[in-house]
Order: structure tokens, then C-alpha cells, then sequence
């Protein structure tokens, strides 16, 4: 292909709306039935249809609390709660497909490393190599609390810990168990060779994991490894371990500058900055014509939820909007949640200030990201704008209603960017990994994960 591969992601939660508060409201949307299988079954279809590379499953500890200092609002609003567990759903789809990854979001703060590599390792086994790993730190103040914290733990020292805690995984993933481990010698009755299967013996500061990984290697051995943090920290952990980083960038000159700044950041850690692929968000709104298209948006509008949008904003950034007129502009403030979402609306884009009601309808549809509104020609046109002026590589695909905007995505957009030479045509790899790079099933051999494969590196 001669033009950039984009890289497409439907970007999922296991509950209702998910990022755009209030539209489950909309008579076509069925996004409350994400507690049937049913559901999950019939988008994994669509999305392998459509050629997606993967299902990106986000997720939350929490309710979201910050708003007029309750969770009333999300509660009655259903912004995002309830809330089911993103891994159960994933054996689900992978039963019906044969090529679609599945990206889950998983917490370091709230699970212990050793019962976690096992889940992720059994979930490789069962999609035969087709998960990937979103690595959060959690920013919800209320998750913490409800698992025993007295507090939250700070910004900066939540990704300490998740440096130990994937420290922790790479050594079961990687080393615990070398490649020709398991013989299922029936002949001489053995398993595995216990020669080959090695005590990982971590001590470290927040961590004690002595024995051996409890899985057998899996076809990726560790999963594909997504990221999103984007404060000076968070971006520091992502360039070192990401293999794709998401980012939220309501304008064109926002994710620009945070493309540069992530690019410029892996350089210096002497990674190939164009070796992390970089997807923002955007929610597509398809029309037959442009006129269709937006009269299809301008509907949408009316279900927004503007108490809804403001207790997701509040969640995502620490800050209280209730108390603000919606014509007021909003100020950056430090704190402990989601800097980045902050700083997008506040400080990267020099030529727009954000009122507290336009904040509520950029949210209303398409949450963190943006929605793009037009014909499929138009989109892509949009698309490739975002993918040749601002850097990305690729697209988080939000939903306005589910499945129906994944349904049109794949049946409309899709098949122009394919013409483009954006999208492939068929499926070319063998796992997740092999899917997106083209490079094989596990991590590449410069990636910090693989220093620890070599079990002679093992006490």
C-alpha cells in the first residue's frame, strides 16, 4: 500500500452510552442490551466485516462522584453505570471470529499482578492470540476507596507502580516458562519439563511475586500493549512499554501537539517514534447525502444529557462543573485525575476557549473525542486529514448509537478507505500483534518486555 495504513478500533464499554451521555435514550439505540451476549456476538460480526482491527474494550472501577459532589447524576443519567467486567464478554466474540483483536482495559492499581497475567494469558490461549492489554493507573477516587485505599494514590506515583506491576508481568509472561516448556509427551508421560519452568523470585518496592507464572506461554506471550496516558508522566511510561497509545483530542491542532510531544518522547528513549501507533477518538455520524447526515446529528443533539456530559467531564478531569453558568470559560487546574483531558480543553488549542455548555455538547456525542459529521467520502476526507496533518495512525470509533454507528461505519466509510489504499482489503496476520505490524506474534526484541525472555536471566 502506498498511502499510511489507518488503523481502525471500535471503541466499546460494557455498559450503556458508554461516550455519548444521554443518546441511549434515542429510539434506535440498543446499547442497554450490553448485558446480553447477544449483543456483544452480533457487533464482533459487524466489525469483522467491516475489517476492524480490533475491539477496544474501555473501563471503570468506579462511579463517577465529582459532579455537585454526588453520584446522582451519572447514576440517573447513565454515564457509564452501571457497569459490567470488560474481559467476560471477549471469549464471547472470539468464538465467532477468526481475525478480530480485542483490546481490554485493566487496572494496576486495583488487582495483583501474578492473578492478572494469569487472566490475560488464558484470554491469549482462548482468541488465539488476539488480546492486547490497556494498561490504566485509574483516576477514579471512588474505585480506590471501594477496594479499601484510604485515598488515591497520587498521579505520579500510580505510574510508579505500574511500572513495577508490568516489571512483574513481563517476568511471568516472558521468562517463567521457556518456548519448549510443555512437551505433552504421552509416550514418556511427561507434561512439562520442570527444568524449564523458572521462579520469577521479584522483590520490589510494592510488589512480592516468588514463584512461577501459572500459565503456559500463550501465542503472544505478552499481550499487545496499549496505553493512554498523555500528563508529562504518563507519557514517559507509555513511550517506554506501548505498542499503541490512544489519545483524546477534541481539534486537529490538539492532537497535533500531542502526537509531536509523544513522537519527540519516544525519540529520546531511542525508540522508533513512527514504531507507536497513535489513534485518537472520533465518533462518525453517516449520511447518504450531507444534508441526511446532519439532520441525523442535530437528533442526536436533542438526547444529549448536558448533567450526564458534565459528571463524565467531572470524572475524567477531578473538576466540578455545578456550579458553573454554561456560558462561563473554563480555567486549567492541577490535580489528580485525567491531566490531559484538562489540558485539552483548556490549554493546547490557543484559538478556542471552551464554555462549560460547549463542553456538554462536545461530550454529548463523541465524549473525549469529536464527532465527524458527513457522507462517507466526506469522513474519510476528514479521516485522512487527521492522519496527514495532526501525525495519528489511526481512529478510536466512538459510538453515537450502538450498533447502529458501527454498522454504518463498516458498511459506508470502510469501503473508501479500502478504494484509498487505507484500509486493507482482507486480514494478513496470524495474532493481534502479526495483524497490526506485520512483524510476528510477540514482541518485537528491542522492546524492554523482552529482556526478561531469556530464562538463564532468571534467579
Amino acid at each position: 500500500m502506498g498511502k499510511k495504513r489507518i488503523y481502525l478500533n471500535a471503541f466499546e464499554m460494557n455498559c450503556s452510552g458508554h461516550q455519548s451521555p444521554g443518546l441511549w435514550t434515542h429510539p434506535e439505540d440498543r446499547s442497554h442490551q450490553y448485558k446480553d451476549s447477544e449483543y456483544w456476538i452480533e457487533l464482533a460480526q459487524i466489525l469483522e466485516k467491516g475489517r476492524f482491527d480490533a475491539i477496544f474494550l474501555a473501563d471503570v472501577l468506579g462511579t463517577y462522584d465529582v459532579y455537585d459532589g454526588s453520584r446522582d447524576a451519572a447514576v440517573r443519567q447513565g454515564a457509564q453505570s452501571p457497569v459490567n467486567d470488560p474481559l467476560l464478554v471477549v471469549p464471547l466474540m472470539s468464538a465467532v471470529t477468526k481475525h478480530l483483536g480485542f483490546g481490554v482495559t485493566a487496572s494496576v492499581s486495583h488487582e495483583h499482578p501474578y492473578t492478572f497475567a494469569r487472566r490475560m494469558s488464558t484470554l491469549d490461549h482462548l482468541t488465539k492470540g488476539r488480546v492486547g492489554w490497556n494498561i490504566v493507573t485509574s483516576y477514579l477516587k471512588s474505585a480506590s476507596l471501594n477496594i479499601g485505599q484510604e485515598t488515591q494514590i497520587s498521579h505520579d506515583e500510580r505510574y510508579d507502580i505500574a511500572s513495577e506491576y508490568l516489571e512483574v508481568c513481563y517476568k511471568l509472561w516472558e521468562g517463567s516458562w521457556e518456548d519448549d516448556a510443555v512437551k505433552v509427551d504421552k509416550e514418556k508421560g511427561i507434561y512439562t519439563d520442570p527444568d524449564q519452568v523458572h521462579d520469577i523470585q521479584h522483590e520490589g518496592k510494592y510488589f512480592k511475586v516468588p514463584g512461577a507464572h501459572l500459565s503456559e506461554p500463550s501465542p503472544q506471550r505478552t499481550p499487545v500493549l496499549f496505553q493512554a496516558g498523555a500528563s508529562a508522566k504518563g507519557r514517559g511510561f507509555a513511550v517506554t512499554n506501548a505498542e499503541l497509545m490512544f489519545i483524546g483530542a477534541p481539534t486537529i491542532t490538539a492532537a497535533k501537539h500531542t502526537v509531536k510531544k509523544i513522537r519527540e518522547d519516544a525519540e529520546k528513549l531511542g525508540r522508533n517514534p513512527e514504531e507507536i501507533k497513535i489513534l485518537t477518538m472520533i465518533t462518525p455520524v453517516v449520511g447518504r447525502t450531507e444534508e441526511e447526515a446532519l439532520a441525523k446529528y442535530n437528533e442526536y443533539k436533542e438526547h444529549i444529557s448536558y448533567e450526564g456530559a458534565l459528571a463524565l467531564f467531572g470524572g475524567w478531569t477531578g473538576v466540578d462543573l455545578s456550579g458553573y453558568d454554561p456560558d462561563e470559560s473554563l480555567e486549567y487546574v492541577e490535580n489528580d485525575a485525567i491531566r490531559s483531558t484538562l489540558e485539552s480543553f483548556t490549554k493546547i488549542d490557543p484559538h478556542k476557549k471552551w464554555t462549560v455548555g460547549e463542553i456538554a455538547k462536545s461530550i454529548g456525542v463523541g465524549g473525549m473525542g469529536t464527532a465527524v459529521v458527513g457522507t462517507p467520502e466526506q469522513i474519510v476526507d476528514t479521516l485522512e486529514e487527521w492522519v496527514d496533518v495532526a501525525g495519528v495512525d489511526g481512529f478510536n470509533i466512538a459510538y453515537a448509537i450502538s450498533p447502529g454507528t458501527f454498522k454504518d461505519f463498516a458498511e459506508y466509510v470502510v469501503p473508501v478507505l479500502q478504494e484509498r489504499g487505507r484500509v486493507p482489503l482482507e486480514y494478513e496476520g496470524t495474532t493481534l500483534r502479526d495483524q497490526l505490524f506485520g512483524k510476528g506474534d510477540q514482541l518485537p526484541a528491542h522492546h524492554p518486555g523482552k529482556q526478561y525472555h531469556k530464562a538463564k536471566q532468571l534467579v
